[in-house]
């Protein structure tokens, strides 16, 4: 299943979280490992301009986004610790929204 999240960037580390972004796409083996870890299949992050700065929309695709978090947030992976400190000095505060469409073939 797809799960998307949105939080809003610090000004001053919208660099440092796109060179960050970049890094992972050269670290893709320890990415992978951590994919097995939490059951996720892809995931995927894009930086947006907005009226006040950039927007991370991060979507993911796995079985179960409690799993996969869970499986994340008590990581040893160095490349989760990583990413976990990078994403508390560069994002600001998480955007809580809902789809205004959606449709599954399972119905759900």
């Amino acid at each position: 299943m797809l799960y998307a999240s949105f939080a809003r960037v610090r000004p001053d580390k919208v660099d440092k979280l796109q060179a960050w972004l970049a890094e992972l796409m050269h670290r893709r083996a320890e990415v992978l490992e951590s994919f097995r870890q939490e059951g996720t299949r892809e995931e995927q992050a894009y930086l947006l301009p907005d009226g006040q700065g950039f927007v991370l929309v991060h979507i993911t695709d796995a079985d179960d986004s409690d799993q996969a978090n869970a499986a994340y947030e008590t990581s040893s992976l160095p490349i989760d610790i990583e990413h976990h400190a990078m994403l508390a000095e560069c994002l600001a505060e998480r955007l809580q929204l809902r789809p205004s469409y959606r449709c599954t073939a399972a119905g759900d």
